[in-house]
């Protein structure tokens, strides 16, 4: 037959159907073989079959579909259901389960503590306790048994490690995802009076202002030490800035917006938002336990304007009382070490020579310039890896520089 002739021929309908028809058993036949025949071949062939692909093809979809999904590091053997991928520091009975409390606990209260201020830090405690935080005691100088005789001893979780700052504890004991169900982290020194302050009232206060890292102001006339003029307590509710003179341009006015004139709080009783913890902890270095120099970059971590989301909240106020904790002699002294770290090196020589602990072996040696000295060296160690990040990750775009900066 012509080509023309079987183009005409399917031209017709009539002819169309007539050969569509006569292909249809022929069809169905040939259909019938191929299933009878793969019912004996597949056996024989399975495992050529699965090397060329055709058995996966079910689980490669399935693998295409959930391969994007985020997971926890270390969780692909589980199924997604099960994976608990954030934890609390809630304490649970050996039997039942705890009654469900409209009122849970929020927020959290840690303070690294030595047992020489016991007195101010039981203040805090029943503050903060009665205030429905969790609070978590750091001690730095092993005694935990000598607190037993207050009442709440049994309500607040104790961690121990002898001479090790909050910083410390708080890089290994208070993970983001181990403190995720807590609004608010309280980081707190033990020296601080809280006579006048009130926690919940200050969460309502940071809350409506938007502070994602803040502090309570400082009472210039009670506290002995006063190391930074924009912590001290104004008449306003929350300050975000200072104003003084300086030679040179480095005073503070309206328009600075970078720290400490703007955009920082001191590293003594600092409170952070759930979100600017979870940056926090990651800047915090793990090998400098003294943390100098995070204050200056705090700003990184608001969550936003530096100059908006931090502040010092003057309607809550506390006092700071300078009292020495590590390296330190007796725990009623006052600090012969609280030079502004601005100061530099200079002020650590002075010091020394100030407070050269006697040879006399009826008194132990005073480490606290031993102390002091380590701060200034962590200082300029994580001045020179911020830098050095800075400068080897290309992707990573500073807000706070101007466009000709960058």
């Amino acid at each position: 037959m012509k080509s023309s002739d079987f183009v005409s021929l399917l031209a017709d309908p009539h002819s169309r159907r007539s050969c569509f028809c006569s292909l249809l058993p022929a069809t169905s036949l040939l259909c019938l073989v191929f299933f009878v025949g793969s019912a004996f071949i597949a056996p024989d062939y399975k495992e050529k079959f699965s090397i060329w692909g055709m058995t996966d093809t079910l689980q490669n979809l399935k693998f295409n579909k959930c391969k994007n999904q985020c997971r926890p590091n270390g969780s692909d053997a589980l199924p997604e259901g099960i994976v608990a991928k954030t934890s609390n520091l809630d304490m649970r009975p050996l039997w039942g389960f705890p009654k469900k409390n409209e009122s849970s606990m929020v927020n959290l209260f840690a303070v690294a503590v030595g047992i020489k201020q016991k007195d101010l830090v039981n203040k805090m405690v029943r503050k903060f306790l009665s205030s429905n935080f969790v609070v978590m005691l750091f001690h730095y100088d092993g005694k935990v048994d000598e607190w037993k005789s207050f009442e709440w001893c049994d309500h607040v979780l104790h961690v121990s490690a002898v001479n090790q700052t909050k910083w410390w504890f708080a890089k290994r004991f208070l993970h983001p995802d181990i403190v995720a169900e807590y609004g608010y982290i309280f980081l707190w020194d033990e020296d601080l009076g809280v006579e006048s302050f009130h926690p919940q009232r200050y969460v309502s206060i940071v809350q409506r202002e938007g502070l994602e890292i803040s502090q309570p102001a400082l009472d210039p006339v009670k506290s002995s030490e006063l190391h930074h003029q924009i912590t001290a307590r104004g008449r306003k509710i929350v300050h975000r800035r200072i104003y003084k003179h300086g030679e040179s341009g480095k005073g503070c006015d309206g328009s600075s917006s970078a720290p400490p004139c703007t955009g920082w709080i001191e590293m003594m009783a600092p409170v952070f938002s759930r979100a600017a913890w979870r940056c926090v902890w990651y800047m915090i270095q793990n090998d400098l336990i003294h943390a100098w120099g995070l204050d200056m970059q705090l700003g990184y971590c608001a969550q936003g304007d530096r100059t908006k989301n931090v502040g010092v909240v003057d309607a809550e106020y506390i006092i700071h009382h300078g009292r020495p904790t590590l390296g330190g002699g007796d725990g009623n002294e006052t600090s012969s070490l609280a030079e502004d770290r601005t100061s530099g090196r200079k002020s650590i020589m002075n010091t020394e020579k100030i407070s050269a602990p006697s040879h006399s072996h009826s008194h132990p040696k005073d480490h606290r310039v031993d102390v002091r000295r380590q701060s200034y060296i962590e200082l300029d160690i994580f001045k020179k890896r911020w830098k050095k990040a800075v400068q080897e990750d290309e992707c990573w775009v500073d807000p706070y520089l101007l466009p000709a900066e960058q």
